[in-house]
Formats: C-alpha cells, structure tokens, sequence
C-alpha cells in the first residue's frame, strides 16, 4: 500500500481547478446558512443559488489569474498557502464588484463569510494531503531514523528536505541542541533535546542510526565529544555544509556528507598576528619553488591576497603546476603578474634565469624529496634535491640580492634517522651558516635566511589519511607500521600562514618552530577512520602491522635533545636555538659529497654508503633506523 500511495502520479490541474470550484460553491453556501441561522426555507428569499453561481465564477477567475492550482498538493509550501490566499481575497472582490453592479446579487455579509470559509477549507485540504502523504511514507517501516544536532534555520531546512524526499524513508525523531533556550521547544513538529543530558535516554528510546550536524556554530572540542559519543553507539556522523557552500545557492540532500576525520584533527584556528604580512609582502616579486606541492601551493594562494607585484611560481611537476595556475587565475585577476616555471631546482642556469628576469624580492623554498622510505633507496636523489638545490637557491638569492629567504623544513630532521631527514638538517645548516657569513662580512643588509620546522600536515600528498581512505575503500586492510607509532598533525592553511609569518618576523639566522599541540597514535587514527565510515574494526576492516619502515621514526620531536626555544611574539611560534657551524666547513661536506654524485654509474657500488657516511659526519646526531645504514652507526 505504502509503495502505491508515495508513487501516485502529480493529479492534473484540471481536477484540482474541480475541488476548489466544489470548495468556493460549498463555501458561499455555507455563508448563507450561516447568515440565515441555518433557516433553510430563507434560503429561497435571498436567490441563493444565483449567489452560489457568482461566487463560484469568481473563484474560477480568481485560481486561472493566481495560478492557484499550479502547485503540487503533496509538497504544499508557504508560497502554495499564500497563493491560495490571493485567489480568495480576490473572488470576494469580484464578488463585491458583482455585487454593486446587480444589487443584491450576493450580500456583503454572505460574501465574506464566504471568504472566510474558503480560506480556511482550501488551505486545510491542501495541508491535509501533505501530511497524509508524509504519513503513508512512513508506513509500515521507516528505513532510517535521524537526530539533527542544531536547532536553527539549517536544522529546520534539513528537516524539510528530509521529509520530502521520497526516493528513501527517513524520519527525524528529535533534535538535540547545546543552546539551552531551545530546549524543550518543538521545531517543525519535532522536540528538542538536551545534546549533553538527553543524548543517551533519546538514542535509546529512538535507535537512531544517524545523526546531521546542521550547524557552523559548533567548537572543534565540542564536534570530536559529539562524534565519539555517536560512535559509542554506532551512530554514523554526517554533517550539513554551510550556506556559502551550497551548491547554486540551494541545499540538496545529496550534499549531506559523512564527517571527515580532517574535520576532527583540524586545530583550533591560531589568529598569527599579521597585520605587517601585507605591508611586507604588498607590491614586491616573490618565488615560490616546489608551487606545485601541497605547501607550496597553499603559499601561492595566501600570498596572492596580499596583491605582490608579481608571483613566480617554480616546479618541476608540469601537471601540478598546471593545475595551481588555472586554480589562481579563475578565482583572481591576475593576469601578467603570474609566472609558473618548468624548472628543476637541481638545474642551476635554469632556476639563474627565472632569478635574472624577474629579480624576486623573497624566496619560499618548498621543493624538496620528503618521502622517508623512497630516499632511502634513492640517496643521490635526496642528497641532489634537498641539499644541492637548496644550495643552488640559496646562493642565487645572494647573487640578486633576495631581501628574505624562507625554508620549508620538517620535523624528520631533528635527531634524523634517515636519509631524507638527514638531507634537509644538512640543509638547515648550510642556509643558517651562509646567513651567519654574510651577517660578519657584508655591511649593507644582507639576504636574511630563515627556516620554519612543521610536523604532517593533513592532506598532502602521501600522508597517512588518504592513504587510508583508499584503504578503506577497497575493503581493507588498512596497514599500520607499529601499534605505538604517533604523528604531530597540523593543516595546510596553518602551516603556510607560519611560513608567512616568518617571512615577516625573522631577521635572519632563525629556525622557527610551531607548538603542534598533542601528538596521535596512528593506530587510533585507523580505529577512528573505520568507524566513521560506519564500518567495525576486524568485522569490516581489519588493521595489520607491516613494521618499521627504512628510516621511519616511531615519534617525531621539533626539537634537538640539546636544543632550547625563545619565544616570539606568539604564544605559539617558537625559535629554535640549534648549534651552528662554519660555513666554510659546511661548504666542504657540500663539495665531498658533489664529487659523490659525479662518480660515474658502477664506478663504485659503495657510493650510496660513502654519501651517507659523509652526511653523517656532518650531522653528528644522524642515526639511522631501519637502514641498510645503520651499520655506519657501529
């Protein structure tokens, strides 16, 4: 019966146009008997079959002129009430217009009793029918019963749209709300409840298997109680975008998403005080290298709203860079002052020419090879990237006399223990000792060299969470290289706007690192990933230890054991006090380890190990983990 009923087809407009004929009919009869008192035999003293008639014209004028007929009874709205409203108060007025013209034709009185009358009827049987198909659709099992966290116009509209969608059964059987002067009120027909005091008794006594964050207005603290709560209890989690996101400026039910585990690692949003960025960065030549990462990207965005003079954008990834160019030229007029360069920062006279045309007045450099197991097998690359394009970068910088040059290095090259981390300490310390060279020898303002230290940031390329995804996606398992591994994590936004904040307040020399806040073991990020995907552990998904990979940590630090911090202006921007070197000795372990990589192919089988041997020596703190390289350890 439920199926027939929710699938009838739309009745033609020329039934409906019937009804509200029977309707006015019915209603102009029933002002007469009303007016008379129910005195049917004055019923013929008043001609009042001639009235019924005028009455009912005027109403079948009235509905062709409002198009009161035209909406679909079923999905009855505001609009639908209103038109209907139109179509009354405008057959009275035919009415009375009849009326002053033939006296007596139908009475004032009668008429608008007749209104009335009407009003009321069409407005009910239209809303009658609504519900009773809002009833049926129910009928006999609901397939889905909901709870809305947010008891405002978003929840509201979520509610209407879930009501009437027709393609799935979904019943909304409460919203829960943190607002106190909510709770206990009723909201299009369905009671609000105490999200902290009465989130148990109603998924209880409801069972319901979903529950739709339907507000903006909502801490990122309060969302992760909220969802672990629903996880308790094998709630799934979805949540409604908000209104600048959706989609043609209307709200669709395929636009409800299941909450991502970005949404519950994000940090509180850190207000940087940058207020001096765009006086820095407003009207002056900028290059980014590496543009087409997931960091150097995001850099690209934020600056060009500080309106530079020009943006060179730098990478060897032509795809990459070709996406990030048509993304920036869509969103903003940018025209001439964007640049992107094909360009590999190991290729000196290439990266010279991007320096000599376009004389940048600060360097972001965010090329880099930073995946731990890849370089461990891959040393000349590493050492070839990370340190000698560095190198190349940064002497250019000096040559055309860059103001800033700012590094993107990693928490991996801390205590590194493995070739990638190794590699961007080294250098770390190269760009520090040039800055400290240059501080003793020139006496005009030098080129300041500035490095900023960041843990994982969420959603690059590679990171554990997308990996995991297509994990989860395939049906498992998802691998975990150790039960006690942890990660500090961070976002992309957060991580660039530090980068741009020390791009203002480093004079030169520092290494800045950021208060990540609490390190995650990976193995709960896994647990939690699976059960928002409404999905059980070892039911569904399994989860295996793979072990260590080559050079892989299991914690992360942003600090040296024999390193201290100073504070900056913000509370959570630190400066690293690192030991420095001279750079006449770095420059040296730069030119053993060049004369490495131009050792011809087979010439030497062992060159990987003299590399590294080499690093090490330059790095004393350099231990490796899970290497064929730990060897040299010993």
């Amino acid at each position: 019966m439920k199926r027939g009923f929710s699938t009838l087809n739309v009745l033609p407009r020329w039934i409906i146009v019937f009804i509200d004929l029977v309707v006015y009919s019915l209603a102009a009869l029933s002002g007469y008997l009303l007016r008379l008192n129910f005195n049917l035999e004055s019923l013929y003293d008043y001609n009042f079959l001639r009235g019924i008639l005028i009455f009912t014209i005027a109403g079948l004028i009235s509905s062709l002129v409002t198009r009161s007929f035209a909406g679909i009874i079923r999905y009855t709205g505001i609009q639908d009430t209103l038109r209907v409203l139109y179509a009354c108060a405008l057959t009275l007025v035919i009415a009375l217009g009849v009326n002053s013209l033939a006296e007596n034709a139908i009475p004032y009185s009668i008429a608008a009793i007749a209104f009335f009358v009407s009003v009321v009827v069409l407005t009910s049987y239209r809303l009658l029918v609504k519900e009773l198909f809002a009833f049926y659709r129910t009928i006999p099992k609901v397939s889905k019963k909901v709870l809305i966290f947010g008891a405002g116009q978003s929840g509201m509209i979520t509610k209407q749209l879930l009501d009437n969608d027709t393609s799935t059964n979904i019943k909304v059987v409460g919203f829960i709300e943190d607002n106190p002067r909510k709770i206990g009120n009723v909201l299009s027909g369905v009671r609000i409840y105490s999200a902290r005091n009465d989130f148990e008794k109603v998924v209880i006594k409801n069972n319901p298997s979903e529950l739709i964050i339907a507000t903006a207005a909502m801490s990122l603290d309060r969302k992760n109680e909220l969802v672990d709560q629903c996880l308790e209890f094998g709630i799934k989690v979805t949540t409604v975008p908000t209104a600048d996101k959706w989609i043609g400026g209307e709200f669709g039910i395929d636009q409800i998403q299941e909450v991502k585990i970005e949404d519950l690692l994000g940090r509180h949003t850190i207000n940087i005080k940058n207020k001096y960025v765009h006086q820095e960065l407003s009207g002056k030549s900028i290059l980014i290298t590496g543009a087409a990462g997931s960091i150097g990207s995001e850099l690209a965005r934020q600056i060009m709203l500080y309106s530079p003079s020009k943006l060179i954008l730098l990478d060897q990834s032509e795809s990459g860079l070709f996406e990030i160019e048509n993304e920036l030229r869509e969103v903003l007029n940018i025209n001439e002052r964007l640049i992107c360069f094909v360009a590999d920062v190991t290729n000196r006279d290439r990266v010279k020419r991007v320096f000599k045309e376009h004389r940048p007045d600060f360097v972001f450099h965010a090329a880099a090879y930073k995946h731990v197991p890849m370089m461990e097998i891959n040393v000349p690359e590493a050492i070839e990237c990370n340190l000698l394009g560095t190198r190349n970068i940064a002497d250019l910088s000096v040559e055309f006399e860059v103001k800033k040059f700012v590094m993107v290095s990693t928490d991996k090259a801390v205590n590194p223990t493995s070739v990638m981390g190794a590699t961007k300490r080294a250098a770390e310390i190269y760009v520090q000792s040039l800055n400290n060279l240059l501080s003793e020898i020139e006496a005009d303002k030098p080129t300041c060299f500035i490095t900023t230290r960041f843990g994982n940031v969420l959603g690059s390329n590679g990171s554990v969470i997308p990996i995991f995804k297509k994990q989860i996606q395939k049906g498992g398992p998802i691998t975990v290289t150790h039960p006690d591994i942890t990660r500090y994590f961070m976002t992309i936004p957060e991580a660039c706007s530090l980068v741009l904040e020390a791009g203002v307040m480093g004079k030169g020399g520092e290494i800045f690192v950021f208060d990540m806040g609490k390190a995650i073991k990976i193995v709960d990020l896994a647990k939690r990933m699976i059960q928002l995907s409404g999905l059980k552990e070892d039911k569904d998904i399994e989860i295996v230890y793979s072990g260590l990979r080559p050079g892989e940590k299991l914690y992360e630090e942003l600090l040296d054991d024999k390193e201290n911090t100073m504070n900056t202006h913000h509370p959570k921007i630190m400066i690293a006090k690192v030991r420095s070197l001279d750079f006449s000795i770095v420059k040296a372990h730069y030119s053993a380890l060049e004369s490495l990589l131009n050792v011809p192919s087979n010439a030497d089988e062992d060159a990987d190990m003299k590399m590294v041997k080499e690093l090490k020596s330059l790095i004393t703190e350099y231990r490796s983990k899970e290497s064929r390289f730990s060897m040299l350890d010993r």
